[in-house]
Formats: structure tokens, C-alpha cells, sequence
């Protein structure tokens, strides 16, 4: 005996494993890479992408220790630009302080002990940033933790992950980092001009010459930046959404289905058939497996009408006849519409299970229709049916067979066998052992026993003239045909009765494809409340990949506020003011835009990867904020009284460390957006809105931030002006992300006082 296993899922998750590790390493590359280029020093650029390393050590260990598995969904959101933030914002500091300060301008060589100083107070300056950055970071993750069922079970561990690595580094930068710096980072002053202060010094030229203009309008800049959000919400509203993107395993799952009542072998010539055509066709196929009905282990039910074909492909590199799965799917659904009286439902084999699982139905999206009668839920099962056809995206249509099943119907003539001197019981025992078989006696063969039944043959059980023509003997000693005392015929009746909830229920599903799950079930769901009414006592729940959709989205409109909240309450003690919280609050809703635009140039809709994405933006978003308005502060407690000075000065001193730590963050994730391999659909989404969303918020907030920080300083009441525009604003976005059961931001009017009070 040999065991031959046809389908094997270790070529999925080695594959998976192989696109995430590679992300990886090609993202610690640019992260370092980005490092040399800003800070211009060899030493400082490897020391702070050594805690990438480190971090990862500490993350594995607490993985390890926490039994979290490394995987594609637990490995998927690491990003070493997150990582290296806080150790970024104090090596820039020490390396600023040590080549800027006129301290040290006609110094060529330092001490240890000096160094030990200056690394001190630089670090010591910028620790509150780093520290409270970090947290940050780490508590914008807390609402995943929320997340409950199968997308909890998904995204935890991804959390978990993500939260390790972030606690490792955050630890670094608080022990390692410092002294390090004090060891390792050359203590010869150079005075000369590098590569990374010519670059810096065009930029810092750049943006303090466009800052100059831009303090000169800043209503009209604060204006263009609500209404570039008022944009970006309308554009969320028509993204779309799906649970998270479909993740091509390699194979195809084809569910087969013919006739109800078929017996064994049609459903076996139609696998058959099938699996010829597809070998025949497709040069891409290895070989198809089919499995008809049940096993003998009762645990996965089905009926002999009801057939899988597992698809087993050659690698995608091999192909021929199509470039992407769906084009492939598309052309081998075509060709089995050749097979008549078969339907035929392509789907990958794990998802097809994942979607059993969660609804009861192999289908992405399920309809099912309450009801108590039989008949109608098979009447409008079949209406819905007709309108899911109508609905663009929609594949692979399964209505749940419960009538159509043919069954014989003996009805008895009582008058007629009272004539004939019988009874109803001898008739059914006659026809019982005729067709079904009787025990008349025992066989033994050694120690085995046999029951010994007796039946009619084969050839005179096959058709309904076999049961009319029966013959029944009488007590005169004749004997009769069955139709002389009963009406024989072929109706149709239950082919099985569901029951969900204590209620009868039939199911309607179908598969998305080209499109998101989100915007089909709506249109499907208008166009069902306009072309069928129901009865009373009968109605339509949706269910499958748009139920998690809703229940994820649900649960994360609680947590994701309550997070943002915590967010404030930590800048609130970083800065002991709620003016100076809400200021660096700003970069939240900034964020969005870049995040929402990019998922929209990308053609993707909202997706719970995405949903990811947009919280670990927000964290890393807020962190640049922190960084500038603790330099304005330290600047106005130096003694200096002019605003407009100390914004000029204050974004030109830490423009560097803004945009590294928006490039390593950003760019550290551009692997991921851009990765082809097996299970980068997943990441792709919540790499999308991390680049963009930081890309544009950066850009936003060295010119947005500073004009706030303006006005705040001047004393703005904080109830004395509503501008229309700001409210208007908030109010679309609540009442959008209500409609749309997407609130991805604070729908909580406190949160967003810094967007009523802009002019």
C-alpha cells in the first residue's frame, strides 16, 4: 500500500513563508540604506539598524514564549522602519548636537567623558519624544487585540508580533542605544560637509522657502487641507470593502453538483468527465482528484449528488494558457460548460473550507432565507438566484437543492383491497421485502454469520412499471398487480430540510470575483428590497466573507476610538497640555488622507489588512508631530518669543529626523506593496496605507503644523470660532463611516477640536 498525497499545503506556506522573509529582508535593507543617507555617517546608520536584529531576537523569544507561531498573518505587519523610530530620534540628536552645536566648533576630538556627556543630555533631550513615540505605537495595536472569532484568531497573532518587536526596540532605545552611542559613534569631530549635509541643506532651503510663502496664507492652506479630506472621506465611501483579499494557494477546489436524487455513478461519470476535459485542455494541470459524498467518519456531510474536484496545478511559471489565477479559472469554467447537467463552482481549497466553516456554505457571500414552508423558500431561493445574476462580479451560483428529490408515492385503495380481502400491512410488507429486502434466514461460513436476504433482482427493481406491476398475493390465492389497489407515481419531494436557529433556512450562495465584497452585497441587497417581497414570517440574512467583514469593522469602530483616545491621553502627559495634544492630534486625519488616496490610485477596496495598515499609520504619524512641537517648545523655553521664528527654526532643526523617520517607516514597507509572491495579497493592502498615508502626512505636517502651532500660541479660543467648513467636514465623515460600518477614525466631536478651530 502507498500513500500518495494529492494535495499538500506545505508548498503554500513554504512559499508564503518565503515572500514574507524576503519582504523582510529587502525592507531591513532600504530601512538601512535610508539610514546612511540621512545621518551621512557609517557608524550611526549600522548602530541604529542594529536594533533591527536585536529586536527581532527579543520579538522571537516572546513568540516563542507566548506560543505564537511564525507565519504569514504573524510576520506580515513587521516593519523595521517602526522599529528603529526611537533609536533614530536619539542617534540624530547626538549626531546633530555633535556637528551643528558651536559648542563644538573649533573642537576636533572629544573625551570619552565628554562624549558620555553629550550623549546624555542629547538623548536626554529627546528620550521623552522617543519613549512616548513608542508607546504610542504600541497602543495603537491594541484594538486588534479586541478582535473576536475567525479575524481574531487571523490578526492577533499579528499584533502580538508586531507589539513584541516594538517593546524590544523600545528597550533598546532606552539602555542600548545611549551607551552605544557614547562607544561606538566616531568621537572625532569633522567639520567638512558630507554627502547627507549638502542633501539636507538643499532641502532645508527648499521647504524653509516654501514654509516662508506658506506662513503668509494659512487659512487658505488650513481650507485646501479640509477640503483635501473632505475628498479623501467621499472617496473612502466608494472604496468598497472585503474581510481581507483572496489569497491564491496554488490549486483550484471544484465543487460539483449534479441533479438532485442522481445516483453514484452520474456523479462519478461527471467527475470524470470534468477531469478530462480540464487534463485535455489546460497543460498547466498535474493531475484531478475527485471525492463523491461523504466519508464514513460522518464529520464533512454530503450527499452522493454533491462531488469536490481538486485541481492540482504546475507551478505559475509553467503556465500557458493564462497569466493570473481568475483568467485561468475563467477559461476552465468555460470549457466544462460543455458537460450538461453539471454545475461547476472554482474556489481555492482552503478557502472553500474557510467559508464552510464560518457560514455553512462553500460560497464567499451567502444569502440565506428564513421561512417555514418548504416550497416557498425554494420559490424565492430561486428569485434571489435570478437577481444575483444581475449583479456584476458574481460566479459560481449554488441555490440549496431542499425539493426536487423523486420519490415513488404508493397511495392505497381501501375500498379496492377490502374488495380483494387484504390489509395494508401485508401490502407493505410484500413491497418492503421486494424492493428494500427481508432477512429470511442465516448463512455461516466458519465462524462468520451472513443474514440471508431476499429481494427481487436488479433488473426488476430499476423503473416505476417495476413497482405498479408488483405482484401482491391474495388470500383466494391469486395474485395481483400492485396498481389493482394503490396509485403509483413519481413525485418530488424534500431534498433536505437546514435548520439554523431553531428555523427552517435555504441557501443562496455565489463567489465575488473582480470585485469587492462590500459594494455587491449592497447593490444585491437593493436590489432584492425592490424586486421580491417576502411573506410574512420570511426574510434574508447575508452572511460568509461580508458577515466578518461587518462584525471586524463593528468591533474596531469601538476599540479604534477608544485607542486614539489613549493615544491623547499619553501626549497629554508627554506635554501636560490638552492645546499642545491636540495640535500633534492633527496628524491623525492627515494621515488618513495619504492612506485612503493610495488604496484608491491602487484600485483597493477596504479591507481588514487595510484597517491594519491605517492603525500603525496613525501611531507613526503621531510620532513626527511629537517631534516638532517638543523642539517648539524647547526653543520658546530657550527664550525665544517670535512664533514665526521659532517654527522656521524648530522644522529646520528636526526636518531630518521627520523625514527619516517617515522614509524608514514608509519605505520599509515598500517590498511589501510591491511583492508579486504567494500570500503578498494580504500584505499588500496595509503596506499600501502605511506609504502612502506617511508619504503625504509627512509632506502635510511640516506645513500644516506649523501654521497650528501659530495659531494655538496666539491664544485662539477653542469655542469661538466654528467655521462651516470644519463642521460640515466632521459631520460627513461620521455619518459616512456610520452608513458604512467603516469608522476607522474618531467619530468623538473632542477629538477633532483642532479641526473646528483652523481660522
Amino acid at each position: 500500500v502507498v500513500i500518495d498525497p494529492f494535495l499538500d499545503r506545505t508548498k503554500m506556506v513554504n512559499n508564503s513563508i518565503s515572500t514574507v522573509s524576503k519582504n523582510l529582508l529587502e525592507g531591513a535593507l532600504i530601512v538601512v540604506f535610508v539610514l546612511v543617507l540621512f545621518l551621512g555617517n557609517f557608524r550611526a546608520g549600522f548602530l541604529v539598524a542594529s536594533v533591527i536584529p536585536l529586536s527581532m531576537l527579543f520579538a522571537v523569544i516572546m513568540m516563542n514564549l507566548f506560543g505564537v507561531s511564525g507565519n504569514l498573518m504573524s510576520l506580515g505587519a513587521l516593519d523595521f522602519g517602526l522599529i528603529v523610530d526611537g533609536a533614530v530620534i536619539i542617534v540624530e540628536a547626538v549626531m546633530h548636537r555633535l556637528t551643528h552645536s558651536k559648542h563644538f566648533s573649533k573642537v576636533n576630538r572629544l573625551s570619552q567623558a565628554d562624549m558620555d556627556v553629550e550623549v546624555k543630555q542629547s538623548a536626554g533631550r529627546m528620550m521623552n519624544s522617543a519613549v512616548f513615540g513608542q508607546i504610542i505605537i504600541l497602543i495603537v495595536y491594541l484594538p486588534i487585540f479586541s478582535l473576536e472569532g475567525i479575524e481574531g484568531k487571523m490578526f492577533k497573532p499579528m499584533a502580538q508580533t508586531v507589539a513584541f518587536a516594538l517593546l524590544g526596540a523600545f528597550i533598546l532605545s532606552l539602555t542600548y542605544i545611549p551607551m552605544m552611542s557614547a562607544l561606538f559613534l566616531s568621537k572625532k569631530i569633522s567639520h567638512k560637509r558630507n554627502f547627507s549635509d549638502r542633501m539636507m541643506g538643499r532641502l532645508e532651503r527648499i521647504y524653509q522657502h516654501t514654509l516662508d510663502k506658506v506662513l503668509h496664507f494659512p487659512k487658505t492652506v488650513i481650507a485646501l487641507v479640509l477640503s483635501l479630506f473632505a475628498f479623501a472621506v467621499i472617496i473612502l465611501t466608494q472604496l468598497g470593502g472585503e474581510f481581507i483579499p483572496s489569497l491564491p494557494e496554488g490549486d483550484f477546489a471544484v465543487e460539483t453538483r449534479v441533479l438532485p436524487g442522481s445516483n453514484l455513478n452520474t456523479s462519478m461519470n461527471a467527475v470524470s468527465t470534468g477531469a478530462r476535459i480540464l487534463r485535455e485542455k489546460f497543460p498547466e494541470v498535474i493531475e484531478v482528484v475527485g471525492k463523491t459524498g461523504s466519508s464514513e467518519i460522518p464529520t464533512d456531510p454530503m450527499p452522493i449528488d454533491a462531488s469536490d474536484m481538486m485541481v492540482i496545478l504546475k507551478d505559475k511559471s509553467e503556465w500557458t494558457s493564462a497569466k493570473t489565477y481568475p483568467e485561468l479559472e475563467a477559461k476552465m469554467s468555460k470549457a466544462l460548460e460543455d458537460v450538461p447537467g453539471v454545475t461547476f463552482g472554482f474556489q481555492y481549497p482552503v478557502q472553500m473550507r474557510f467559508n464552510e466553516l464560518i457560514s455553512g456554505a462553500r460560497q464567499d457571500v451567502v444569502c440565506k432565507i428564513f421561512g417555514e414552508d418548504l416550497d416557498t423558500l425554494a420559490l424565492y431561493a430561486n428569485k434571489v438566484g435570478g437577481v444575483v445574476n444581475t449583479v456584476k462580479g458574481s460566479s459560481g451560483l449554488y441555490v440549496e437543492a431542499v425539493t426536487g428529490m423523486p420519490q415513488i408515492v404508493i397511495q392505497y385503495n381501501r375500498a379496492a383491497i377490502a374488495q380483494y380481502g387484504l390489509n395494508i400491512s401485508d401490502i407493505n410488507k410484500v413491497v418492503n421485502t421486494a424492493f428494500a429486502g427481508q432477512s429470511s434466514g442465516t448463512v455461516y461460513e466458519g465462524e462468520k454469520r451472513f443474514d440471508l436476504v431476499v429481494r427481487l433482482s436488479g433488473d426488476q427493481r430499476k423503473d416505476l412499471q417495476d413497482v405498479q406491476n408488483l405482484l401482491i398475493p391474495t388470500a383466494q390465492g391469486m395474485q395481483i398487480p400492485l396498481n389493482n389497489v394503490a396509485k403509483v407515481e413519481v413525485i418530488e419531494g424534500p431534498n433536505q430540510i437546514q435548520r439554523e436557529d431553531a428555523q427552517r433556512r435555504i441557501i443562496v450562495g455565489f463567489n465575488v470575483r473582480g470585485r469587492d465584497v462590500q459594494s455587491m452585497v449592497k447593490e444585491l441587497q437593493q436590489k432584492v428590497e425592490q424586486q421580491i417581497k417576502l411573506p410574512p414570517g420570511y426574510y434574508i440574512t447575508y452572511g460568509g466573507a461580508f458577515e466578518n467583514l461587518v462584525a471586524a469593522r463593528q468591533r474596531l469602530s469601538i476599540a479604534v476610538p477608544v485607542s486614539l483616545l489613549l493615544i491623547f491621553l499619553m501626549l497629554y502627559f508627554a506635554f501636560r497640555s490638552v492645546k499642545h495634544g491636540l495640535l500633534i492630534y492633527s496628524a491623525i486625519p492627515l494621515s488618513a488622507i495619504g492612506g485612503i488616496i493610495a488604496l484608491a490610485l491602487r484600485g483597493m477596496p477596504f479591507s481588514i489588512s487595510a484597517g491594519v495598515g491605517f492603525i500603525a499609520l496613525f501611531g507613526v504619524a503621531v510620532l513626527n508631530g511629537i517631534v516638532l512641537v517638543a523642539e517648539f517648545n524647547r526653543l520658546k523655553k530657550e527664550g525665544m518669543d517670535d512664533l514665526r521664528r521659532i517654527v522656521i527654526q524648530g522644522t529646520k532643526i528636526r526636518l531630518r529626523p521627520v523625514l527619516m523617520t517617515a522614509f524608514v517607516a514608509s519605505l520599509g514597507f515598500l517590498p511589501m506593496a510591491l511583492s508579486t509572491g504567494e500570500g503578498a495579497e494580504v500584505q499588500r493592502p496595509l503596506a499600501t496605507v502605511v506609504i502612502g498615508g506617511l508619504l503625504i502626512a509627512t509632506f502635510l505636517t511640516l506645513f500644516v503644523l506649523p501654521i497650528l502651532y501659530m495659531m494655538f500660541e496666539k491664544g485662539i479660543s477653542f469655542k469661538r470660532k466654528k467655521p462651516i467648513a470644519a463642521t460640515v467636514v466632521i459631520l460627513l465623515m461620521f455619518f459616512s463611516f456610520q452608513k458604512t460600518n467603516a469608522q476607522i477614525f474618531p467619530a468623538n466631536p473632542e477629538d477633532w477640536v483642532c479641526s473646528e478651530n483652523l481660522h
